[in-house]
C-alpha cells in the first residue's frame, strides 16, 4: 500500500487549505505535520526540503514537492481532476489562477491591521461581486452541472471552497447567482465532499489570532 501523503504546513489554512481540499474531495486520505516552532521550519530549510525557502511542503510519490500551484496541478493531473484534454486543461487553469486571486485577497485580508480589515472586507465583496463571480455564473448557463466539459475537475473543488470563504465574510454574497447557489449545494453533496465539511475533517476554520502569531513567529514576519 502506498504510504499517504504528508503535508508539512501550519494548523490553519492559509496556502495548503486548497491542497487539503483536493485531496479531500479526490477521497485521497493524508497526514499533517504541524508547524509550530521555528526550529521546525529551520530543519526543513537544513534539509533542503525547501525549494524556495517557503512552505507549503507535501511529500507523495517519493517527492517532495513545493510551490502551490505546482502541488495543485500534480494532485489534479494524478486524480484524474484536470480535464480530458489540454483544451479543457487550460480552461481549468484558467479558472482556477482567477479563483486564486480572489483567495490570496481574502488569505492576506486577515494579515492587515485591525483598522484596515473593515475597509479591505468591502473591497474582496465588491470585487467577488463584480469580477469573479459573474464570470462562474456565465459558465453555468448552459446548463452544465461543472465548469469545464460537464466532468467534475479541480476548478469546481477549487471554486466551492472560495465560495465558502466569501460566505465566511458575507453570508448572503450569491443572492444575485441563482446557478452559483444551486452549484454549491450541488458540490457540496460530492459524498468525499460533503465528508470534508463535516465537523471533526482536516478542514481548517477561519484564522484566528493563534494561527497567525504562530505564522508570525515561525517565519519571523
Amino acid at each position: 500500500m502506498a504510504e499517504k501523503p504528508r503535508l508539512y504546513y501550519f494548523n490553519g489554512r492559509g496556502r495548503m487549505e486548497s491542497i487539503r481540499w483536493l485531496l479531500a474531495a479526490a477521497g485521497v486520505e493524508f497526514e499533517e505535520v504541524i508547524l509550530e516552532t521555528r526550529e521546525q521550519y529551520l530543519k526543513l530549510l537544513e534539509d533542503g526540503f525547501l525549494l524556495f525557502q517557503q512552505v507549503p511542503l507535501v511529500e507523495i510519490d517519493g517527492m517532495k514537492l513545493t510551490q502551490t500551484r505546482a502541488i495543485l496541478s500534480y494532485l489534479a493531473a494524478k486524480y484524474n481532476l484536470y480535464g480530458k484534454d489540454l483544451k479543457e486543461t487550460t480552461l481549468i487553469n484558467m479558472y482556477t489562477d482567477g479563483i486564486e486571486d480572489l483567495m490570496v485577497m481574502i488569505m492576506t485580508h486577515y494579515f492587515k491591521p485591525a483598522e484596515e480589515k473593515k475597509k479591505e472586507m468591502e473591497f474582496i465583496l465588491e470585487k467577488s461581486k463584480s469580477r469573479y463571480f459573474p464570470v462562474f455564473e456565465k459558465a453555468l448557463k448552459n446548463g452544465q452541472d461543472y465548469l469545464v466539459g460537464n466532468k467534475f475537475s479541480w476548478a469546481d473543488i477549487h471554486l466551492l471552497e472560495v465560495i465558502l470563504m466569501v460566505e465566511e465574510l458575507c453570508a448572503t454574497v450569491l443572492s444575485e447567482y441563482p446557478l452559483l447557489q444551486s452549484f454549491k449545494t450541488r458540490i457540496s453533496n460530492i459524498p468525499t465532499i460533503k465528508k470534508f465539511l463535516q465537523p471533526g475533517s482536516q478542514r481548517k476554520p477561519p484564522p484566528d489570532d493563534h494561527y497567525l502569531a504562530t505564522v508570525k513567529k515561525v517565519l519571523q514576519l
